[in-house]
This record gives C-alpha cells, sequence and structure tokens, in this order.
C-alpha cells in the first residue's frame, strides 16, 4: 500500500506552495507548521538542497475527533505535505496517507477518521 499522494504541476515553486495552500483550505485544512528543508540544512550542515518544504496540515474538528478517539495519535498529527521541485517549473506535491499511517492501530472510530481524511487529502491533490 502507498503511504502517499503526489502530483506533479507546472509553475513555480512558491505558486505551487500558495496552490496547495489555497487546496488545502477548500478542505478545511489550515498549515500550523512550515518546515523549509532546503533553508534548514543550509542552515545546520552548510549544503545545498532542491526547493522543498514540508507543510503540517490540520484539519481541526476532525483532530479533535482523533484525539478523542485515540490520545497518542498526537503522535501522527498533523498531516503533512510535501512540496519539492528538483526541475525548475515541476514541482511535485505529496500527502500521507492517514488511512495507511493509521493501519498498525486497532481503533474502529479512528479508522472512520483516517478514511475521511484520506478522501479529502486525495480532493486536495487532484485539484492542483
Amino acid at each position: 500500500m502507498e503511504y502517499y499522494f503526489s502530483k506533479t504541476i507546472k509553475g513555480s515553486f512558491d505558486n505551487a506552495i500558495q496552490k496547495v495552500t489555497d487546496a488545502l483550505k477548500e478542505e478545511g485544512f489550515g498549515i500550523l507548521t512550515e518546515i523549509d528543508i532546503k533553508v534548514t540544512l543550509k542552515k545546520k550542515l552548510d549544503v545545498d538542497f532542491y526547493n522543498y518544504k514540508i507543510l503540517g496540515a490540520c484539519n481541526p474538528p476532525f483532530a479533535y475527533k482523533a484525539l478523542l478517539a485515540e490520545d497518542k495519535i498526537g503522535t501522527m498529527l498533523p498531516c503533512n505535505v510535501i512540496v519539492q521541485e528538483k526541475v525548475a517549473g515541476e514541482v511535485e506535491v505529496s500527502a500521507v496517507d492517514p488511512a495507511a499511517s493509521m493501519k498498525a492501530i486497532e481503533n474502529s472510530a479512528l479508522n472512520d477518521i483516517a478514511h475521511e481524511i484520506r478522501a479529502r487529502l486525495q480532493k486536495v491533490i487532484e485539484a492542483l
């Protein structure tokens, strides 16, 4: 089973970040964290890396339901979406498949929530 959904789009990296943010918002997600891997690796290791950002997306109502169903689920939150540009003008966007990552947890209430979030993240990727 794949653990992510992915799509490559044409355009600038910054434009892709905006498109992803907008598409997430349409599905009820906000961005809690943004990690710029390129900047971090340059700062910490003095190495050059291509454009790569990790967006920590959260849908508060579903996060709340998940926390009520399984209090340790916070170890898997938020849902990560990565945006990377290995080739100029071609930006790959990938989102975690929460149903795949929750498979090891035996909690039927959590599985239902994971499948709903999965459907929403798939819509985000398809909308790009």
